[in-house]
């Protein structure tokens, strides 16, 4: 097995014409796909002899001689039985050696000069994860494989148009000189992100400057402006969520006058875009277009009679598909989706996290609730924790998993749910990933995966992602207000992720015992809104992607009825948990009919665009 195996077509064909690449990249995951599980193998034992004796690894490894070591599968053995199972906090103090400026062999040989922040949390703390050049590398390797499978059913014209919802965020430098940003800010701005629209011939409406904009409100009218500019050309409609198209088309009912003005008079209105380089940017692109802003007016005027039903199709005229991550927390807005969308197909986008990606969609043409995703034996090591449900509860979001040992990629089972475990060549090892997905099937012999939820996630609207734990929290230090009032004291609480209207927002219900005066359920409310510390909500709450925190009241005797509901369905008294977070219809139907209060968050009133 040749070294570069893991980066094998993303070398080779670098240089290959565009009309190649896309049946290359297929070859190549067909070859590699067959024997996934010899292929897996041969990838840990060049990560191990890439990264051995750093640091990490010198405690369980230290006394084996790694290099000389000519057995893989020998090699994979000492692995899996020495090194434990991690979770972020053990990689935490390495990593932090690394944000410090400490450039010796710690996760890996090669010193790793950028840091992602992870969209995920560690008891209300958000979380850094290495990122390298092969991060890169294998992003630009997924988006390529994927794009070659969507083409075989969707065919695009060379040189068209994306009107892709992408948006980066700030980076910034730790105290050692690291970058740190969010890893698809890492992307955007990395020489892949321009070889993958070279290599698919498909180019972004939107210039760098209104990707990494950093003003979500801005960035999306240039999205939208741009993307109207080149309507004919727009060959598919993205975005790195489902979340973020259903809002941008929700902001487009108000936007659409001022948009159609300046494609009329090539402006753009002072109002809304006030940054310099992205006014630079959008302004050397567009030029006045009449006739244009003419036809979209009517389009947009007959769209408006019929509640924008259609109105994808309607605009872009050329378009395909629509492709963007529609599964687990995304599903919820693929109703308002398909009312844009009027039968335009929803591709669902690729499975990844911010340690890895995982597997891609080889399947383009199935629904999002069916899709599935191919792992890609290159990407990492995969091993898969074995779950089994203590007990079938559909209402229940709790983790009631019992654990088997992990099992290699070669050894899963079609209809069992596992735990992804990651060993990446970015210094992570042994990592519990925390996702939950259920083997469907395989692709010749790489399993396809669906994905089922996150391990004790309960509180996600779009790239926010919150645990029962940072909820505890948050709710603790609103309580705490609550107790300086002797009359007041909290009974028991549960929350929602409510989307149904947009922005979507979370809500906690509150049952207290006592009284306690307006003013001080206001200011609870805006401290538990100001206390979620997740990357991912805080930058959505200061860009509205994410609405005000609602705090509910309820009447006394609220959770008694839920109680009661759970019993008179079979559970057993000794077994009941208040749900943390719920979806369930009954029990939202229980809390709304008994809220007797609500609280809107101003946390972040002074922050917004």
């Amino acid at each position: 097995m040749e070294p570069s195996l893991s980066l094998s077509y993303n070398n080779n064909t670098s240089t290959n014409s565009n009309c190649n690449s896309g049946s290359d990249i297929v070859t190549w995951f067909e070859d590699v796909s067959k024997d996934a599980g010899s292929v897996q193998t041969q990838m840990l034992c060049q990560i191990l002899k890439q990264n051995y004796g750093v640091e990490y690894l010198k405690k369980w490894l230290g006394n084996y001689n790694i290099p000389e070591m000519d057995d893989a599968c020998a090699l994979e053995s000492l692995f899996t039985s020495l090194v434990p199972l991690a979770s972020h906090a053990d990689f935490e103090p390495y990593i932090q050696k690394i944000a410090d400026g400490n450039t010796g062999p710690i996760l890996t040989q090669q010193p790793i000069t950028t840091l992602s922040l992870s969209s995920g949390t560690t008891e209300g703390r958000q979380k850094f994860v290495p990122f390298t050049n092969h991060s890169a590398q294998t992003t630009l390797q997924t988006f390529t494989l994927a794009a070659a499978y969507r083409s075989r059913i969707y065919p695009t014209r060379e040189g068209g148009r994306i009107l892709d919802f992408i948006y980066s965020s700030n980076q910034f430098k730790t105290k050692g000189g690291i970058a740190v940003g969010t890893a698809t800010t890492h992307y955007y701005a990395s020489e892949e992100f321009k070889i993958k629209q070279e290599k698919t011939k498909s180019f972004t409406c939107s210039p760098y400057d209104v990707i990494c904009g950093g003003d979500y409100k801005q960035s999306t009218y240039c999205h939208l402006l741009l993307g109207l500019f080149f309507s004919d050309h727009v060959e598919f409609i993205s975005s790195a969520f489902v979340y973020g198209i259903v809002q941008a088309f929700c902001s487009f009912e108000e936007l659409w006058r001022d948009i159609c003005n300046d494609i009329r008079d090539g402006t753009l209105n002072s109002r809304i875009i006030k940054l310099p380089k992205m006014r630079d940017a959008v302004l050397g692109v567009i030029s006045s277009n009449p006739s244009l802003a003419s036809k979209l007016e009517t389009a947009c005027q007959e769209l408006e009679l019929v509640g924008w039903f259609g109105l994808i199709p309607k605009l872009w005229p050329n378009a395909k598909y629509i492709c963007s991550i529609m599964t687990g927390s995304m599903q919820p807005y693929l109703k308002k989706l398909r009312h844009y969308a009027n039968g335009l197909p929803l591709v669902s986008a690729d499975y990844g996290s911010s340690e890895s990606w995982i597997g891609v969609n080889v399947d383009p043409s199935l629904p999002p609730e069916e899709v599935t995703f191919a792992v890609v034996p290159t990407f990492s090591y995969f091993e898969f924790i074995p779950l089994h449900r203590q007990k079938q509860d559909c209402i229940s979001v709790t983790d009631d998993f019992m654990e088997d040992k992990p099992i290699p990629l070669s050894q899963v089972k079609v209809g069992q749910e596992y735990e992804i475990v990651l060993t990446t060549f970015t210094g992570l090892y042994r990592f519990r990933l925390g996702d939950v997905v259920e083997v469907a099937g395989f692709h010749n012999g790489t399993p396809k995966l669906n994905f089922i939820c996150r391990r004790k996630l309960i509180l996600t609207i779009n790239i926010d992602k919150n645990t029962e734990k940072d909820l505890q929290i948050v709710v603790e230090k609103g309580s705490q207000l609550l107790n300086k009032t002797p009359q007041a004291e909290l009974v028991d609480f549960t929350s929602y992720a409510d989307v149904s209207n947009q922005p979507g927002c979370y809500v906690i219900f509150w049952e207290i015992k006592g009284e306690a005066e307006d003013n001080v359920l206001n200011e609870c409310c805006r401290e538990m809104d100001a206390a979620f510390v997740d990357h991912g909500y805080v930058v959505s709450r200061k860009t509205s992607s994410i609405g005000p925190l609602e705090l509910r009241i309820l009447e006394r005797g609220t959770f008694k009825k839920i109680l009661d509901y759970f019993v008179s369905n079979g559970a057993a008294l000794s077994q009941f948990k208040t749900p943390r977070c719920t979806h369930n219809p009954v029990l939202l139907k229980i809390l709304n009919a008994c809220t007797i209060k609500t609280f809107r968050s101003t946390a972040y009133t002074s922050t917004q665009p």
